[in-house]
């Protein structure tokens, strides 16, 4: 079955949905992947060759850009913002820039991660599976599997492993 997006929002074509997909209005999505039951917030941009997993949660107002990759089961909180490119300039030679002037620098979020709303992501980099990254992070560096990270820029906090926390060198064992 294919879905039929409704007035408000604007579903290109070329964008591929998965089983059960749930879309809120005033969204933008083009070019892109969409896994089975993931649910997409209000006001959200995905662009195209970015892909979303399965069972995962982009809340409202969070920007996800070309040349990311979010596995299953991640949610991602209010107005998160993915950037892709180290050193933005909007024009090139006296012109304004097109895609030829720039590449896209990679970035992926694992498994059954978290993101906290406010985060802003700094592309080529990985965050690990089951790892937290807390409310208004500015991840710059890889975050380990199972880290848990806050902060601008962002710092390890505590590890999570199998389920016991482990202080990283702030707060206490067992903090929420």
């Amino acid at each position: 079955m294919t879905y039929q997006p409704g007035p408000l929002q604007k579903i290109a074509a070329s964008v591929k949905l998965g089983e059960n997909v749930v879309i809120n209005d005033f969204v933008n999505l083009y070019g892109c992947s969409i896994g089975d039951e993931t649910k997409i917030g209000p006001f959200v941009e995905i662009q195209k060759n970015a892909f979303v997993g399965k069972r995962c949660k982009i809340s409202s107002h969070t920007f996800v850009c070309e040349g990311v990759t979010i596995e299953d089961e991640v949610f991602v909180g209010h107005g998160v913002v993915f950037i892709n490119d180290r050193v933005p300039r909007a024009t090139a030679d006296g012109a304004l820039q097109t895609e030829k002037d720039w590449t896209v620098i990679e970035t992926v979020v694992k498994s059954g991660a978290s993101i906290g709303s406010g985060a802003v992501i700094m592309c080529g980099v990985t965050i690990g599976a089951n790892a937290v990254v807390g409310a208004g992070a500015v991840v710059l560096v890889d975050v380990p599997q199972g880290a848990v990270v806050a902060g601008n820029p962002s710092r390890l906090i505590r590890t999570i492993s199998g389920g016991a926390e482990e202080s990283g060198g702030r707060g206490q064992s067992g903090d929420s």
